[in-house]
């Protein structure tokens, strides 16, 4: 058996010293070595032939086949690097190169370390078990670092091109598979194992013509780099690092030898193995980890692809309930690993309300986010803002008079990105500080940008989407409206015929009681109608004059003190430029939305004050209170009511009236402490004694 597989052995390197040399000449002549690939290409050819004739000369355990073995590696490393280098573009990222220099310091370790064990113990057999030992393992180590950097540059290149390189990849990675094999079993055994040594000569014999087939496709082996599978590398790295070390330090205790060895090998693997489950996991180390190679060795931040895929499943394809302004804020804030976001949005009177909060339910956010500042300046510029640059003062493009002072005392947060949609801000997104503090550099800025533009276009989209909504809800009532207006035109024509007949045949008793119950029919569905309609019913408005505050009010609240309690107080000779009758049917929804909302029967408090060169009417309940949520979104809009049989129409109502007498309503509201409701009229121009009075006061 010993001679047969001596004979295979010898056979064998001598066809891989005869074969490879034959190879590179052949691929020489028919190419003439004129690009860079080609010429790695016939180097590594050749240096394969030196190892198998120098495999056959000094035998396969000799320091000749091991430096042969060591050339031919190098060879075959520097071809795959040509090909990397062959790719698009010049730079490549730093991951890649690194791996290439571990692989080539991994080489050039080995004989240094024969030579120094050999040059401290000669003629020992502990240094020859030594060196044997660290051949295995750094054999491996390459054999696991070169099958990784075959298996990166086959699946980062083009996909048109992967037929040029598949063939001397999938013989370059069966070589160094079987090497693996070799050494990791001759590792473990403590023993080279002969068969596989003799049979190393056959497999490469084997990959000749393989070799032969891929120079005849003569492909120019564009290679691009992804950042996902560069990634990939870096992993391996690491952990290739992490093994390594394990091993190295296990193998330097096993060689001070000793009682308690084995007890301190067990010891140092387990709490590196704790080590690497406590740090790893971490999401802190993981930020700070993604940060720094992404930061280091990337041409390119983030993998845009990957990105935008994963953004294009929380806007478009959730996976939770969460609502669609959740999903805005959770999509912005993946990208940039923040741990939590604010979104808001501009209302009808172009006012910023916070419209979702992600992860943020701390932050406390005034009804109006924003001031008159606000909303222009972002608009008109843009700008992305660092909050940290903004408080230091070091960002000299903002306008410090447009950031309001509660943004300022939030001091989580981080980025405030402006969404922009065809030149009007749609809302502006806010991101809580990343675990890892970092800068924004201008990749991150372009990536805020085209991901805000994206984000408004879909804010824009979903705010059609609820007008239109809206639309086909007012086209719906008014169908309805038309049914009832058709049922009250009957109602009328049978009273009408009734008084007509009434002159003929009021002094019948049988007809006085046909009209009496026909009248208590007409009355039941009129009051039936009314109740469906007195929310909507529409008025013909009075001119707009100066109005007695005091005297307007009074009345509604006369009206409602019968039902229940309430409170008042008024600044005296209040004129304001209004119209009472619309100021009355404002304060009646107003009033009878604060008692709805206190059922514990707390008064209502209504006030009126002069608020420069407005008239203030505060409505102010201890109830319920109202979300900001439902406040950003359903309080003034219609058809939406929490009340039994509501038709929502009252704080739509009561605004759209606000707003044709040329003032506001203003809302404050807390879960859980209430609200107050404020109606702002223009002051009506009072004479200069009474003015001087009111200051005075």
């Amino acid at each position: 058996m010993g001679a047969a597989l001596a004979w295979i052995g010898f056979w064998g390197h001598t066809a891989v010293g005869f074969l490879y040399a034959a190879l590179a000449i052949w691929v020489f002549q028919q190419f003439g070595g004129k690009s860079r690939q080609q010429i790695a290409l016939i180097g590594a050819l050749a240096v394969t032939a030196f190892w198998g004739i120098a495999t056959i000369m000094g035998g396969p355990g000799s320091l000749l086949a091991s430096s042969g073995e060591t050339l031919r590696n190098m060879g075959w490393l520097g071809f795959l690097y040509a090909l990397m280098a062959n790719g698009e573009g010049n730079s490549h990222p730093r991951t890649i190169k690194m791996l290439y220099g571990a692989l080539f310091l991994a080489l050039l370790l080995q004989p240094l370390i024969d030579f120094a064990l050999l040059m401290a113990m000669p003629d020992s057999a502990q240094a020859t078990a030594a060196a044997a030992k660290s051949v295995q393992l750094l054999r491996m180590i390459f054999a696991i670092g070169a099958i990784v950097l075959v298996h990166n540059l086959y699946t980062v290149s083009a996909p048109e091109a992967r037929w040029g390189i598949s063939l001397p990849m999938a013989a370059l990675a069966a070589t160094w598979m079987y090497d693996l094999n070799l050494y990791t079993i001759g590792y473990l055994s403590g023993d080279w194992p002969t068969e596989f040594i003799a049979m190393r000569g056959l497999i490469m014999t084997i990959l000749v013509p393989v070799f032969a087939m891929a120079t005849r496709r003569n492909s120019n082996w564009r290679i691009r780099l992804s950042r996902s599978v560069t990634f990939q590398s870096v992993s391996l790295l690491a952990i290739g690092g992490y093994l390594f070390g394990m091993v190295l330090l296990a193998t330097a205790l096993q060689l001070v030898g000793g009682s308690y060895v084995r007890m301190a090998q067990i010891t140092l693997i387990f709490a590196m193995s704790l080590g690497a489950m406590l740090i790893l996991p971490s999401g802190k180390f993981r930020a700070w980890l993604n940060v720094v190679i992404a930061k280091n060795f990337f041409q390119h931040r983030y993998d845009y692809r990957a990105e935008w895929m994963r953004f294009a499943e929380t806007i478009g394809f959730p996976s939770d309930a969460a609502p669609f302004h959740e999903r805005v804020i959770k999509s912005l804030a993946d990208i940039f690993e923040s741990p939590a976001g604010l979104l808001l949005t501009r209302d009808d009177q172009s006012r910023l309300v916070l419209q979702a909060r992600w992860n943020w339910p701390t932050a406390d956010i005034p009804t109006y986010a924003g001031n008159s500042h606000t909303v222009p300046f972002f608009e008109r510029s843009g700008h992305i803002l660092l909050m940290d640059d903004v408080r230091e003062g070091t960002d000299d493009r903002v306008d410090q008079t447009a950031i309001p002072q509660w943004l300022y005392d939030e001091t989580r947060a981080w980025a405030v990105i402006p969404l922009v949609h065809f030149g009007r801000l749609a809302g502006i997104a806010i991101l809580a500080k990343p675990p890892i503090k970092r800068g924004l550099d201008w990749e991150d800025l372009d990536m805020m940008r085209v991901v805000g533009r994206q984000l408004a276009s879909y804010l824009a989209e979903a705010t059609s989407q609820e007008q239109l909504t809206e639309s086909r809800q007012f086209e719906q009532f008014n169908r309805r409206f038309a049914f009832v207006m058709h049922d009250i035109k009957n109602l009328v024509s049978q009273l009408s015929l009734l008084a007509r007949n009434a002159e003929k045949h009021a002094s019948k008793p049988d007809f006085q009681a046909d009209m009496i119950e026909t009248l208590k029919g007409s009355v039941g569905k009129m009051n039936d109608l009314l109740a469906r309609l007195s929310q909507h019913s529409q008025t013909r408005h009075s001119a707009i004059e100066p109005m007695d505050v005091e005297t307007t009010v009074s009345a509604v609240i006369h009206s409602k003190r019968l039902i229940y309690p309430i409170e008042s107080d008024f600044s005296p000779g209040l004129l304001a430029m209004a119209d009472a009758g619309r100021v009355e049917t404002i304060l009646n929804h107003l009033v009878q939305n604060a008692i709805d909302a206190t059922e514990d029967g707390s008064p209502i408090r209504v006030s009126a004050s002069r608020q420069d060169d407005w008239v203030a009417i505060r409505v102010t309940d201890k109830g319920s209170g109202m979300t900001e949520a439902f406040v950003a979104n359903q309080l003034f809009k219609p058809f939406e009511s929490t009340k039994s049989g509501g038709f929502g129409i009252g704080a739509y109502e009561a605004r759209a009236l606000a707003q044709s007498l040329g003032g506001h309503l203003h809302v404050d509201s807390r879960l859980g402490k209430g609200t107050r409701m404020t109606l702002l009229l223009p002051a009506a121009k009072e004479p200069a004694h009474d003015k001087d009075i009111d200051k005075a006061a």
